[in-house]
């Protein structure tokens, strides 16, 4: 009862801090009259996935690489199939011709490469599935690619501004968003040292893998920010932020998340993963696509579609 106690008191404070680190760096951003897809990409997405940074490294470098590993499948699942769909089923998400012909594609080519690394006994049935310091390379290499479009965002960034609304923020002065944002990278690391250490004594206790534990618990949890932003977005009207959170979001997951601590700290094996599991994040890039592509709008039908889906593949997890 007390690591489960403290797994709740480690999402707390964590989710909160995540949601301070949105509003600090969103407001900065717009002081900044940056464009909104531009906000959501990066400032927005590298908030919202910050509570799965540091657990990423904290479990990596305290040689739980599980934990990592399951956190970001779980965490790009949950926000395609769970989040977005909750979102469409609310309201349809209008989705932008540029996003469909840019910024999604980009995401499938990532989650793509993601998915081809991680079949190792694929190609040789003799290697077991692992991911390794050069799988963590090849991430790193491929973010570059979504690194450029960003710069061609920022140079077409007037253009974009004459075609976004305004958005409302939360501090319009930029020492205070600076301060309260270094107050909440520091709740973000302390948290997540509590989350990965109580999660993986949770599992030793109850004599369950940390795959399940992460993937149900912790996921979930450290999901919570990118599904209340999503949401709140999809409410408003803000359809680039509620889209370009989830496709920046995961894009950091995957490249960032967990490849630049497997460079840092080497790899991780990947026993408890199946094929089902690389099908699963495979095809919530793929399927997010062709629902956006169809007339540019993520409808309510389609929006169940995905939820059917996550509950299908978490029951399939929770019967293994």
């Amino acid at each position: 009862m007390l690591e489960l106690l403290m797994l709740i008191i480690g999402f707390i404070i964590i989710i909160k801090s995540a949601d301070l680190l949105v509003d600090c760096t969103t407001s900065l951003a717009i002081k900044s009259h940056l464009p909104k897809m531009l906000i959501a990409l990066t400032m927005v997405s590298f908030g919202t996935c910050a509570p799965e940074v540091a657990i990423s490294f904290q479990s990596i470098s305290s040689q739980n690489g599980e934990i990592a590993f399951a956190n970001v499948v779980g965490s790009c699942i949950i926000n395609v199939f769970l989040i977005i769909g909750l979102a469409c089923i609310v309201r349809p998400i209008k989705v932008q011709h540029k996003t469909v012909k840019k910024e999604l594609p980009i995401l499938v080519l990532i989650t793509t490469c993601f998915s081809v690394l991680m079949l190792d006994s694929l190609f040789n049935p003799a290697t077991p599935n692992e991911f390794s310091r050069a799988d963590g390379v090849v991430l790193l290499l491929v973010f570059f690619i979504f690194v450029l479009y960003l710069f061609q965002l920022l140079r077409n960034k007037d253009e974009a501004l004459k075609k976004d609304n305004e958005i409302s923020f939360k501090y319009k002065n930029p020492i205070i968003a600076f301060v309260l944002l270094f107050v909440s990278l520091i709740l973000i690391i302390f948290s997540s040292d509590m989350i990965v250490d109580n999660a993986a004594e949770l599992a030793y206790k109850l004599n369950i893998s940390e795959k399940l534990v992460t993937m149900v618990i912790i996921a979930i949890g450290t999901s919570l920010p990118e599904m209340i932003t999503t949401y709140s977005s999809a409410k408003k009207g803000e359809f680039d932020i509620a889209i370009g959170n989830i496709i920046g979001t995961n894009i950091f997951n995957i490249c960032i998340v967990l490849g630049l601590p497997i460079v840092l700290y080497g790899g991780i094996g990947l026993q408890s993963f199946s094929i089902i599991d690389i099908i699963v994040i495979f095809s919530s890039s793929i399927i997010l696509y062709i629902f956006a592509k169809n007339d540019n709008v993520i409808s309510k039908k389609e929006g169940w579609t995905m939820l059917a889906i996550f509950i299908t593949y978490y029951a399939y997890i929770l019967l293994q």
